[in-house]
């Protein structure tokens, strides 16, 4: 009797799924959005997302600009770290840089 390999999300698993369902985008809509065909693109993010399968970098890299999120939020691991990644991503330069600056000297 084989048994069924069970997966554990990865970190990147886990932060693709949050930002593609964030946005409220379906996963076949989703494949084809960062170049994948149209006929097996909901399958691939769903290996992906489920941590089967992962992507090649410029894939990852897609999708981050696809999301909208900084490439570091798709491989944070710590949960409150990857939140203020994506909030400070969503600062203008100037803001950023007066933020960091706040921070520096606290």
């Amino acid at each position: 009797m084989a048994t069924k390999t069970i997966h554990e999300p990865t970190i990147l698993a886990k932060r693709l799924k949050e930002a593609r369902e964030r946005i409220g985008m379906p996963q076949d809509k989703f494949g084809v959005e960062i170049g994948l065909d149209e006929g097996c693109s909901s399958a691939r993010i769903s290996r992906y997302e489920s941590g089967i399968h992962q992507p090649p970098l410029k894939t990852i890299q897609a999708m981050a600009k696809v999301l909208n999120v900084p490439l570091a939020y798709l491989f944070c691991e710590d949960d409150l770290l990857a939140r203020a990644i994506l909030k400070l991503s969503r600062l203008g330069k100037r803001r950023l840089a007066d933020e960091i600056n706040r921070i520096e000297e606290l």
